[in-house]
């Protein structure tokens, strides 16, 4: 089968051709395309195209803005196909479904989700402070032994596909949804209960990173830091962000190491959503 470049070739202009965004994301049996402006007028031909590369899907939507506000939500328009934006999604073995003008999903991330869930020890109690519609959280219960996760998110109606998710997953007996702000559910519910923490919300990890410690068993634990990092010329991303939170979590009084980070994809010209490992040895917790 032909890639969506070689189909093009023959419906669009060289310099056309050279300002297309050639990556896009397959969620369900939805296409979400990004078309610069230059190209708006041609978005039906870019959409049969990616039609044309995966049969399976039967809608295109075009991003109309950037991730923002408080749910991470983007503005969608419909294209071509079935005028929707629910879809159901898989991925490792798992089933999500998902209104994607209304939360936030990326397919770009399944690698991570599972790489996090094959770090969990068995009956280790989890909490994930940005759960979204359930992705680390129902891969992380379908393939480890953790004993309890708990999953949180502010945003309502990714709290409504979360719950549908666990029943869909059959993991309501480990998967417990809670919503509302980290900050406040962990203070009021989850004090010193987590072995592990997730935090997959590069906007506000840094921002919460005391609540998380917080999570942590007064033993220690496991938090799973996402943060966004530019890098120019002779920059490292990664280190960049190891030095930030090293120097917060220094500030905060915690002994740590940090056994891993790495780039975990490129998210623009020069910026990178990186994950750092980080164990932390002895919590502190009311202070």
């Amino acid at each position: 089968m032909k890639n969506l470049k070689s189909i093009l070739k023959e419906k669009l202009t060289p310099e056309e051709l050279s300002s297309l965004i050639k990556s896009y994301d397959v969620i369900g049996d939805i296409a979400v395309i990004r078309v610069p402006e230059n190209l708006r007028t041609q978005s039906r031909i870019i959409a049969e195209a990616v039609m044309q590369t995966h049969r399976h899907v039967k809608t295109v939507l075009r991003q109309a803005s950037a991730v923002s506000g408080e749910f991470r939500l983007r503005r969608l328009e419909w294209v071509m196909g079935v005028k929707k934006t629910e879809t159901v999604h898989r991925e490792f073995g798992c089933v999500f479904r998902v209104d994607l003008e209304k939360s936030y999903f990326s397919p770009r991330l399944s690698h991570e989700r599972m790489r996090i869930a094959r770090l969990v020890k068995p009956d280790e109690c989890v909490v994930n402070m940005f759960a979204g519609v359930g992705c680390y959280s129902i891969v992380m219960a379908r393939h480890s032994e953790a004993e309890k996760i708990y999953s949180i998110d502010v945003n309502p109606f990714a709290i409504r596909y979360l719950r549908e998710n666990i029943r869909l997953n059959r993991v309501d007996a480990r998967v417990v949804p809670l919503h509302g702000d980290a900050k406040r559910v962990v203070t009021e519910k989850l004090m010193g209960v987590a072995d592990r923490v997730l935090m997959p919300l590069p906007e506000k990890a840094y921002e919460y990173l005391d609540c998380a410690l917080s999570a942590l068993k007064s033993s220690g634990g496991n938090i799973h830091y996402y943060d966004f990092a530019h890098a120019g010329k002779g920059e490292r991303p990664i280190e960049k962000v190891k030095a930030r939170v090293s120097e917060r979590l220094r500030g905060l009084g915690v002994r740590f190491d940090l056994p891993l980070a790495r780039v975990v994809r490129t998210t623009g010209p020069n910026w990178y959503q990186v994950v750092v490992d980080i164990n932390v040895l002895g919590a502190k917790h009311g202070e």
